[in-house]
């Protein structure tokens, strides 16, 4: 067998220079920052579903103030949104003919003001009770709820020519949820229950519904009692009463939703004067 050539040995490469640049990014590897969150909220939906894999279902502050981090969001609205989701009330969503006629049975507002816990707190119970007329339910460190009050001065201050409306007193229940967002800031947030004053108007509703209609059946029922004949003339007049009943029922139930953009707006002019200092201010 013939010997074959001998190989030229293979020259080294040469080193990377240490202050050579780094190869450009290609504009279909960018990711703008709503891709990313579509993509964080993706992968987390993912790992839901995958089998025998099995995170942790909780995290902490810091594991979410440094992936916000990482995406480029700020440290600070992080916390403020920390903060909102702690104030959040979980309100099941509601279905079937109560909710769509006459409205929501709870009204609520939230806002993130300059102060501490404790002050927002005193400030709102000193205006519950001297504005509102309402009286301390419930307290915890960080909510307290009220009720209003029913005492005779209360009476007299509600019926009192030229008085203040008191929205908030067709509400059995109003909360007040105060979360630091950072050193300074609180995020606030204020609940309104006035399911019962629903359930009243969706009882007058149907009442007079049916007491329309019952007129207009005995309307029917004394023609077939005088005479046949009667009969079709009396049909007729017994469709007014039946037609009126559920028309006047309908918007009795629906005069609901006046209560409770009143109410809404009760809510939100106390979260004004409390993002303006006014209620430290003596009436």
């Amino acid at each position: 067998m013939p010997d074959l050539p001998d190989r030229p040995p293979t020259a080294p490469l040469p080193a990377p220079l240490p202050n050579a640049p780094l190869p450009a990014v290609s504009s279909a590897n960018v990711l703008d920052r709503a891709a990313v969150e579509r993509v964080l909220a993706r992968a987390a939906e993912l790992q839901t579903q995958v089998p025998g894999d099995e995170p942790s279902d909780l995290i902490s502050d810091e594991q979410l103030l440094a992936a916000g981090t990482e995406v480029g969001l700020s440290p600070s609205l992080i916390r403020q949104a920390l903060a909102e989701e702690r104030t959040r009330v979980a309100v099941p969503y509601e279905r079937g003919l109560a909710a769509q006629v006459a409205g929501a049975k709870l009204a609520s507002a939230t806002r993130t003001v300059q102060g501490t816990p404790p002050e927002i707190l005193a400030q709102l119970q000193q205006t519950m009770q001297r504005d509102e007329s309402m009286m301390v339910k419930r307290r915890w460190a960080d909510r307290i709820t009220w009720e209003p009050r029913h005492d005779f001065w209360a009476a007299f201050r509600r019926l009192a020519p030229g008085g203040r409306a008191f929205d908030l007193f067709y509400a059995n229940e109003v909360g007040a949820t105060v979360v630091p967002v950072d050193n300074a800031r609180v995020a606030v947030r204020l609940d309104a229950d006035i399911s019962r004053a629903r359930t009243q108007r969706l009882e007058q509703g149907a009442t007079v519904a049916v007491s329309g209609v019952a007129a207009g059946g005995g309307l029917i029922g004394l023609g077939v009692i005088a005479h046949v004949a009667l009969l079709g003339a009396l049909a007729g007049i017994a469709a007014v009463p039946a037609a009126a009943g559920l028309l006047v029922g309908f918007a009795v139930a629906r005069s609901h939703r006046q209560v409770l953009e009143r109410t809404q707006l009760a809510l939100e002019r106390i979260l004004d004067r409390l993002e303006h200092g006014d209620l430290r201010r003596k009436p």
